[in-house]
């Protein structure tokens, strides 16, 4: 396979790749989540979303709460799950990085929470594919826009990007151009 300079990934698609391979991972049955966590072009730090360390999967039991088939939005239950990005910047925290001035991919727009911890821990933007907050959660996370603490910007792969990812996914790579002949 040749490929062209201009068939390469942007840097947004590339990290957001990483954030998608990065919830592949997630243990949690309504959203799985994947973060990463980026500085000058180089990862500093993933994160999915599933239960705390230690408490067992939702997908190991098939529920997030006893009685419960699901803990999404709809349910007056907070989710089980530490959210992809809260993950992310523990395991920052917890190897000594600093996530000052860094960036994070989502494959989730943050919610509120997650965004007051972002900002708290120094991002300054958030790329995200997928939107979340609506409504008075719009509103607010619109606030701290307004006062610059955060960017946000929605992004998505490509459809070329896609699929060549997928056959670089699902093929070995490490073969010499000239045996592909």
């Amino acid at each position: 396979m040749n490929y062209s300079q201009a068939e390469r990934p942007t840097w947004n698609e590339y990290f957001l790749m990483m954030a998608k391979l990065a919830s592949t991972r997630s243990t949690c049955l309504a959203f799985p989540v994947g973060a990463v966590i980026v500085k000058d072009r180089q990862v500093l730090a993933t994160g999915y979303n599933g239960s705390p360390s230690g408490s067992i999967h939702c997908t190991a039991q098939g529920f997030c709460y006893p009685g419960l088939t699901t803990c999404d939005a709809s349910t007056s239950l907070p989710s089980r799950s530490v959210h992809a990005e809260s993950n992310a910047i523990a395991q920052a925290a917890k190897h000594g990085i600093s996530t000052q001035d860094a960036s994070i991919y989502v494959t989730l727009e943050p919610c509120l929470s997650c965004l007051k911890l972002i900002i708290s821990a120094g991002l300054k933007e958030v790329f995200y594919e997928t939107p979340f907050n609506s409504g008075e959660k719009a509103f607010v996370r619109d606030l701290f826009l307004e006062d610059g603490l955060i960017k946000l910007e929605q992004i998505s792969l490509s459809e070329a990007t896609a699929k060549r990812a997928t056959i670089f996914l699902l093929n070995p790579m490490s073969v010499r151009q000239e045996e592909e002949k």
